[in-house]
């Protein structure tokens, strides 16, 4: 399966959004953990990272999980509930998800997110599998 986790990394890193972001994942058996270095053009006015920014990396976090768990689609999110604890300005953020169950249409994965050692949000996500084959996503 590492070369399953390793193609899902390699899609993970040419996602255009992610050269916004600029994180780094690493994949493993039902597992994913992002980590990004927080940036000043991440700020909302009142001058912490915006919530945008949590939900993403969570939201991806759990996303890989569940995908490293089917070996030849991409899954798509369902729904995805966040819960934001305290606001951020510096550090690197981690982003960890697991998946926590697993029925043959519909995976689940919770995530967290810390900042410094400080949890600062937390989220829980449904996946389920789509049509779109992993082995065409990347570019030629």
């Amino acid at each position: 399966m590492s070369d399953h986790y390793r193609l899902l990394e390699r899609i993970y890193a040419v996602a255009p959004v992610n050269g916004f972001i600029e994180p780094t994942m690493v994949v493993s058996d039902g597992e994913a953990e992002i980590r990004a270095a927080v940036r000043r053009d991440w700020f909302h006015t009142a001058g912490a990272v915006h919530g945008s920014i949590f939900f993403k990396l969570l939201d991806d976090a759990c996303f890989f999980a569940a995908n490293a768990l089917v070996p030849d689609v991409f899954v798509l999110t369902s729904d995805f509930h966040i819960r934001m604890l305290r606001p951020v300005t510096e550090g690197e953020l981690v982003a960890v998800g697991r998946v926590v169950n697993r029925s043959r249409r519909l995976i689940v994965a919770e995530g967290t997110l810390h900042c410094g050692g400080k949890l600062v949000a937390t989220g829980t996500g449904s996946f389920m599998p789509s049509s779109i084959r992993l082995d065409g996503l990347l570019p030629e």
